[in-house]
Parts: C-alpha cells; sequence; structure tokens
C-alpha cells in the first residue's frame, strides 16, 4: 500500500465521542434553527455593523433616561452578551468539525488508493474464476485516464 495518509481505530473513543455529542446536544436544545429563507430574510451583522451595535448599547446604557419603556435594553445587552459568549465556542466547533471532515477524507483517499494497488495486483496475479466477478465490478469503479495531449484515446 503506496499511501497510509492516517491509522485510525475508533473502536474504544466511540462510545466518549457519542457521549460528548450527546452532551453537546443537550447543551444547545436551547438553540434556535432556522430555516434557509429564515435566514435569507434576516439583517446579518457584520464587522462594520457590530462596532455600531456595540456603540449604540453603551450610548443607551449611558443615556436610559431616553430609552422609552417598550425597549429592552437588558435583552439587548443579554443578546449582545450571549452572542460574545458563543463566538469562540462557534470557532471551537467548526475547527473540530473541519478535522473530522478533513480525516474523513485522509481515510477515504486510503481507502481508494488500496483499492486501486488491490485492483493492480488482481489485474495481474488474478485470473482465477473466483475472481473475475470482483475484477468487473471494481472495473466498473476504476477512473479512467484521459489520454496524454496529441493520443487518441483507444
Amino acid at each position: 500500500m503506496a499511501q497510509n495518509l492516517i491509522s485510525l481505530d475508533l473502536t474504544d473513543n466511540l462510545p466518549k465521542f457519542d457521549a460528548a455529542l450527546d452532551a453537546i446536544e443537550q447543551v444547545m436544545d436551547i438553540f434556535v434553527s432556522l430555516t434557509p429563507e429564515q435566514v435569507r430574510r434576516l439583517t446579518k451583522i457584520g464587522d462594520k455593523s457590530e462596532t455600531f451595535c456595540r456603540q449604540t448599547t453603551a450610548i443607551l446604557e449611558q443615556n436610559q433616561q431616553a430609552v422609552p419603556p417598550g425597549f429592552d435594553l437588558e435583552e439587548l445587552k443579554r443578546d449582545l452578551a450571549a452572542y460574545d459568549a458563543l463566538r469562540p465556542r462557534l470557532l471551537r466547533l467548526q475547527a473540530l468539525t473541519a478535522k473530522c471532515a478533513d480525516t474523513r477524507v485522509a481515510l477515504g483517499s486510503d481507502i481508494q488508493a488500496a483499492s486501486y494497488d488491490g485492483y493492480g495486483l488482481l489485474k495481474m496475479f488474478g485470473k482465477a474464476d473466483n475472481v473475475a466477478p470482483l475484477q468487473e465490478s471494481m472495473r466498473s469503479n476504476v477512473r479512467r485516464k484521459s489520454p496524454a495531449p496529441g493520443q487518441d484515446a483507444a
């Protein structure tokens, strides 16, 4: 086997992994899920608008006498605090998700590379009748290489 990006046995870690995911899901029960349409319609906060929102909150806090009774300044402050608390955790989750995705890509690539190597061995040595069906199955999955420039496909 020429390629081995990762060698991984998750057997012992899967129960801990699943328990950690269960715990995260329980904590996140209070979070909201939006439809794509809802997300599309919502105003999104960016770097400049975040600065504006923070400045507005600070000025409202300093001038509470100007805040009408129907405006919930405390809710605004709680939302801002939750927004700040969520940011580093979201970054950690995104990094972990990316690491899982990269690991899956590496495993898939190792599997594919080993399968191609095995197929090559079968082509070379596997002329027995019991290997023919497997070769036929594998042949349909093997990537076809395009001819080099200037060569006609055979």
